[in-house]
């Protein structure tokens, strides 16, 4: 059973660790690179997800104080973007995390 101490009116637990993120800034970095890699490679009708994600950016900052349609493709490009940066950062973490304290090794 975990033991709780009270102090200043707050019930800490003792057992959970204070970093519990683990935060790396290398997992950062390498998943930022590692998404940039495979997003930039021209599949999609000649362009990248990258590109066709940054040229809509320009186009929505042509018309600035508008804010972009609903149905507008930017939409679409950052959803699909961010969504795989966001996939290649969880997996990114949790390997580097998992070699890093010999996990798979168990």
């Amino acid at each position: 059973m975990s033991r709780n101490l009270e102090r200043n009116g707050r019930i800490t637990c003792m057992t959970f660790p204070r970093d519990w993120l683990r935060r790396d800034l290398s997992v950062i970095g390498f998943g930022l690179i590692g998404w940039m890699g495979p997003s930039s490679v021209p599949a999609i009708n000649g362009n990248s997800l990258t590109g066709l994600f940054f040229s809509s950016i320009g186009q929505e900052l042509a018309h600035f104080p508008t804010p972009p349609p609903v149905t507008s493709q930017f939409w679409l490009w950052l959803v699909t973007w961010h969504l795989g940066l966001f996939i290649v950062l969880t997996f990114g973490q949790i390997g580097f995390k998992g070699r890093t304290e010999d996990y798979f090794e168990k």
